[in-house]
């Protein structure tokens, strides 16, 4: 029995008449194609309790206020720090009434881990996520597709899905033999060797002013305690858009896009198609060769690049200036 639903008609989409109660209908009827995919991963809330239209909040430790049922796992902030008061206490979404528990905090998306209890420093997911900076659609397929061959190149398989905001989240399944330093490494190097190749398409900035209007391959999902957002999730943009998965056919064709399907459409689909990621787990990747091949693409300048590209901040830069003066 699922925990009871409190205010189900409080609006959470008002342009659309979406309602809590709708919201958690859905997660309930999707729960057995999301839940392979989530359970074990701790869980980030992006709650919204006045609706979209109003400023929602992240939230991540769940020290006080959660059900006794409800699983949770304690970690630290960051990697090898044990600190006690260094931890957070993170929800997992293991069965269906955890997903209806998360919805009726008005947690319209759950981000969540690469990596899954009991292995939380070997991630079992690697993820590139395609951040455009203007609406061009053909470039971001094309972007999405040097992604999958050159993942295919290093002997990876991969599986995209809709972001169900302005991109394509491409992830490749790993063998969690791997720690997030080595996964996320890999992520960057992949990254520069896609700017390396296509430089007028992709960048890897994290300065949004300095991307002139190139495809951010985002590869920070990859640290610890980084996060994504969950495949089937709802996300909390005007239409409802879930993040869902979709084939490379249904992308090339131009027949998908980042915000394709939504919360009222996605049902219709899976009971159409089921779930496209179904067996992304059966044949887990080692990192080993890829890694290797990483290293016959790039030159020592080029990791040094994409370091130094992907860490620039903002606040960098103004101390950057005032030293100079």
């Amino acid at each position: 029995m699922g925990p009871a639903i409190t205010h189900p008609d409080k609006l959470l989409f008002p342009a659309d008449g979406i309602t809590k109660g709708e919201v958690c209908s859905y997660y309930e009827e999707v729960a057995a194609v999301m839940l392979p995919h989530v359970a074990g991963r701790p869980v980030t809330m992006e709650r919204y309790p006045a609706g979209i239209d109003k400023k929602g909040f992240i939230q991540k430790d769940i020290s006080k206020g959660f059900p006794a049922w409800l699983q949770r796992v304690e970690t630290s902030k960051r990697t090898g720090s044990g600190a006690d008061h260094d931890s957070v206490h993170y929800p997992l979404a293991s069965d269906a009434r955890a997903l209806l528990w998360l919805a009726n905090q008005n947690s319209i998306t759950p981000h969540v881990w690469t990596s899954r209890v009991p292995k939380l420093n070997q991630p079992d997911l690697c993820v590139f996520d395609l951040d455009p900076s203007e609406d061009r659609p053909a470039e971001l397929r094309a972007a999405a597709l040097a992604v999958r061959d050159l993942l295919a190149e290093l002997g990876l398989a991969s599986f995209v899905k809709t972001s169900g905001s302005k991109g394509f989240h491409i992830l490749t399944a790993l063998d969690a033999q791997a720690d997030f330093e080595v996964v996320r490494r890999f992520a960057q190097g992949a990254g520069a060797v896609l700017v390396k190749r296509h430089p007028t398409l992709f960048t890897q900035e994290f300065i949004k002013a300095d991307r002139g209007g190139r495809i951010f391959v985002d590869t920070g999902r990859n640290g610890y305690g980084a996060t994504f957002a969950a495949v089937y999730a709802v996300r909390p943009k005007a239409g409802a858009p879930v993040s869902a998965p979709c084939t490379w056919q249904d992308l090339e064709s131009g027949a998908v896009g980042p915000q394709t399907f939504t919360l009222r459409t996605i049902p219709a689909r899976i009971a159409k198609v089921g779930d496209l990621w179904r067996d992304m787990y059966e044949r887990p990747h080692s990192l080993r060769d890829a890694i290797a091949g990483l290293d016959g693409l790039l030159t020592e300048a080029d990791w040094k690049e994409a370091v130094a590209a992907s860490t620039r901040r903002p606040v960098s830069r103004k101390r950057a200036r005032q030293e100079k003066s």
